[in-house]
């Protein structure tokens, strides 16, 4: 044991050492580029084998702890104490950063809606509308503001209301923002209606056949601190036809906060005004253990930020492993609002790793460049070079490769928001293969990509040993090259 530790070491040494005096010295015309260098070296490096060992150690994390590694959960900060504890001891600076989750709610009485003027109306709780959990309690009387609607409602997708920030455009801080359902996540629109100023919220369904009335939701986010209602189309259609309808909005909730952390590590050396994000969230849901969501991006950017530490890089490598993902990209929402504009322009590029071991995998990369032409649009410029990046991974390898839009459900989200360029891997949730897929990847048409998805039966055994060791290295291979050279990212 003792030999091979030393010979490790010397090895490790003679790479470091190397590396360094190319970095120190211009590259002959004829030597290999220097992110091919570093690429070759880490990809060697990083194994499925070593990230499926961590896999192994979260699974055990999760039996220790009811079966479960989700936010709020000894399960869950096990997980973050065994990945902080190694990233310290590869010598990187690591920071707890604390984030806040809903851990309890509870409604005490039923909510109030009513028009107040012009004349009065009382509309019918659970029937007209609901609470949205986890509603923070209040009770306000104010004007509403229509906020973008789209009146009579078009076939579906019909509304955009609320989406955009520009939607918010002239609304008067204080009012009750009137919003429609459509296009986007309940949770954007209530965001954007918060940092408006709203001192409540009004969302209603959209109003095509089947998307009329309301029903209960839980939305993960109560950071507006306003009360805030789902109700029906009758009830939007009806406050919007009514000049200057005030309403008075109430919610009577006891809401409980609870802390966790995200898992900062960043490289001791490398450009602090270029910074490489590479991110996983470490949660699982509550009902498993979460071992392919995500313990697989977890233990992949893991590995390989351990194999990394003996590199000297260029660029300052930034690893996160967030919090709360799961009840709705809380980590990673709340790491990047905290950042200042300067903090933010610093971050070259953000990559995303969720979901990379799937049992009935296809490779998918985030479809930077919208090169489909369908549902999301391409990510902020810059997003397109990323995906060529990791596609020439794939097609070195001559292994096949599609696209996959930016959905918004994972922590790729909040980057994009900010206008920061993204990219990553993901092989597929509850989804289904398709034919062609099957085609190009095996496994079984017309089963999803993962049957045991956000259920207990995601455990060791639901992970593709080879898709973890293909992605582990694209990883690798990524990170290695942006580590030293981010010219293609404008």
């Amino acid at each position: 044991m003792r030999t091979y530790l030393r010979r490790g070491l010397a090895g490790a040494v003679a790479v470091t050492t190397s590396l360094a005096l190319l970095l120190a010295q211009p590259a002959p015309a004829t030597a290999a580029p220097l992110d091919d260098v570093f690429a070759k070296v880490l990809v060697k490096q990083v194994t499925g084998a070593n990230a499926k060992k961590h896999l192994t150690a979260l699974q055990a994390i999760a039996d220790a702890n009811g079966g479960t590694r989700a936010a709020g959960t000894p399960g869950y900060r096990a997980s973050r104490d065994y990945v902080a504890d190694k990233l310290r001891r590869a010598g990187y600076r690591v920071t707890l950063d604390p984030i806040n989750f809903v851990q309890g709610w509870e409604e005490n009485n039923p909510p109030t809606l009513e028009l107040t003027a012009p004349g009065g109306k009382a509309y019918l709780p659970d029937q007209d509308f609901v609470t949205f959990a986890p509603s923070p309690a209040g009770d306000v009387t104010a004007q509403v503001q229509a906020v973008d609607l789209t009146l009579p409602p078009a076939p579906a997708p019909s509304s955009t209301s609320g989406c955009e920030t520009a939607d918010f455009a002239g609304f008067v801080p204080g009012r009750i923002a009137l919003i429609q359902r459509g296009t986007c996540a309940f949770v954007t629109k209530i965001r954007n209606a918060g940092f408006a100023g709203a001192s409540g919220i009004i969302v209603f369904n959209e109003g095509q056949p089947g998307r009329t009335d309301p029903f209960p939701l839980d939305l993960g986010e109560w950071r507006a601190g306003v009360p805030m209602v789902f109700a029906s189309f009758a009830v939007g259609n009806e406050l919007a036809g009514t000049p200057g309808a005030t309403v008075r909005l109430k919610v009577d909730a006891t809401l409980t906060l609870g802390t966790d952390h995200n898992v900062i590590a960043e490289t001791r050396t490398g450009n602090a005004k270029n910074v490489v994000m590479v991110g996983a969230h470490l949660d699982s849901v509550p009902e498993g253990p979460g071992i392919n969501d995500n313990g697989s991006g977890a233990a992949a950017i893991l590995e390989t930020a351990l194999q990394m530490r003996h590199l000297p890089v260029r660029n300052k490598v930034r690893f996160a492993f967030w919090a709360a993902e799961e009840p709705g990209l809380l980590g990673s929402d709340q790491y990047v609002e905290g950042l200042s504009a300067a903090e933010k322009d610093k971050i070259r590029l953000y990559l995303n790793f969720d979901m990379v071991a799937s049992p009935n995998y296809a490779y998918k990369l985030y479809d930077g460049d919208d090169s489909d032409a369908e549902g999301s649009p391409a990510g902020p410029p810059g997003s397109a070079q990323i995906e060529k990046q990791l596609a020439a991974f794939f097609d070195r390898r001559g292994l096949a490769h599609v696209g996959t839009d930016f959905d918004g459900r994972s922590d790729y989200g909040p980057f994009i928001a900010a206008g920061i360029p993204a990219g990553g891997i993901f092989t597929g949730a509850e989804g289904v293969k398709t034919p062609q897929e099957q085609a190009l990847f095996g496994g079984t048409a017309g089963v999803a990509y993962d049957s045991c998805y956000h259920q207990a039966c995601d455990t060791i055994t639901n992970i593709d040993a080879t898709a973890l060791d293909v992605n582990a290295d694209a990883i690798a291979d990524s990170v290695a090259r942006f580590a030293v050279n981010t010219t293609a990212v404008p």
